[in-house]
């Protein structure tokens, strides 16, 4: 009998709205995930104290933990201290770093979890994975989806500028991700999931064409969208091929090489734009850097501060990052003079483009 059907696991609900913190517990309830309130509740050193005034009326039972994350030892200490109460779930509440935090201590100890963002930096929001630093750099870990997202505009759009630009360039770097998997399957013969690409597709490609700039809410929700479509795209396969190509690589090589260059977003936005370049994809190139520009994020190594020497090196460098990996990189394997003659190239096509 042939199969005619697949299940995907994806998030009961999913609300991107303003004043989503303060009806949490309602949603909880509506959802038959805590009917009591009795939740873990998760948050950060920096809006803890105004997230629980608004979420606490809602949450009595809760339990309240701060934490300071984004590593593998909080991750740990914050599991430690869930499996000393009986939980309906845990609720992380903040920025990717502490939803990480949430999720990898939620997943080791097999407790639910809620995801409530306060930011839109990266599509941590829904993954499958959580990003933790640890001694010796920053390791991807596999971790449960979460069973329910909500974004909170309100706290979204009191935030930081530069958090929203760089999940604008997390969320269109799907574009060159897909790109790159195709090409993987072309010369390679590697499967290709046809849903996960189109979710992860249709999400980039709504962000990419939407006229609104980064105040409005209209713009903000279809970038929320955009993460959560991506993040459930790599659920949906098994893996971040969806969401993680060359764009990803050069990333994690300047990363290595250069720390603290730039947001991960910043980077993977550039990295999208050079890999879609070496590609020959005018149009696409064309349509990705006039959106990088217009929200003002890099679209060349010197918006990240790096000089081209520097860039040409972390190009180099990038394969390694990723041996399992095939992308447009690997497929050209320049050396270091034609990266260097491709990156002259590439700079201007940017001027055309952005001026």
């Amino acid at each position: 009998m042939p199969l005619l059907g697949r299940t995907v696991i994806t998030p009961l609900t999913i609300e991107v709205r303003r004043g989503a913190v303060a009806d949490l517990g309602s949603l909880l309830a509506d959802r038959r995930i805590s009917a009591g309130g009795d939740v873990a509740v998760v948050v950060g050193p920096g809006q803890g104290e105004k997230i629980l005034e608004l979420c606490r009326p809602s949450l009595g039972a809760a339990d309240v933990f701060t934490v300071v994350g984004g590593t593998i030892d909080a991750a740990n200490q914050l599991g430690d201290q869930l499996r000393r109460r009986q939980y309906d779930a845990v609720v992380g509440i903040g920025g990717g770093k502490t939803i990480d935090t949430a999720k990898y201590a939620a997943t080791r100890y097999g407790i639910p979890m809620v995801t409530v963002a306060t930011s839109l930096a990266n599509d941590g929001i829904a993954s499958p994975t959580a990003s933790l630093d640890h001694e010796g750099g920053k390791g991807s870990y596999g971790v449960h989806i979460p069973i329910a997202v909500m974004v909170d505009l309100d706290f979204v759009e009191s935030g930081p500028d530069s958090q929203t630009q760089a999940g604008i360039g997390d969320a269109v770097s799907n574009l060159s991700a897909c790109a790159d998997w195709e090409l993987a399957h072309q010369v390679r013969g590697e499967p290709i999931d046809g849903l996960a690409v189109t979710l992860a597709r249709t999400g980039a490609e709504a962000l990419i064409n939407h006229p609104g700039k980064i105040t409005d809410d209209g713009f903000l929700t279809t970038l929320a969208e955009a993460l959560i479509l991506g993040g459930i795209a790599s659920s949906v396969c098994g893996s971040t091929r969806p969401a993680s190509g060359g764009d990803h690589e050069i990333s994690h090589a300047i990363d290595r090489l250069y720390p603290g260059t730039g947001s991960h977003g910043e980077q993977v936005g550039l990295g999208a734009l050079f890999c879609t370049f070496l590609r020959g994809e005018p149009d696409r190139f064309g349509q990705l850097a006039r959106c990088l520009h217009r929200h003002g994020l890099a679209t060349t190594p010197a918006d990240l501060g790096l000089t081209d020497d520097q860039f040409v090196e972390a190009v180099q460098f990038a394969p390694s990052t990723r041996p399992d990996r095939y992308t447009i990189l690997e497929h050209l394997a320049m050396s270091p003079t034609e990266t260097r003659e491709r990156l002259a190239d590439y700079a201007g096509a940017i001027r055309d483009h952005c001026g």
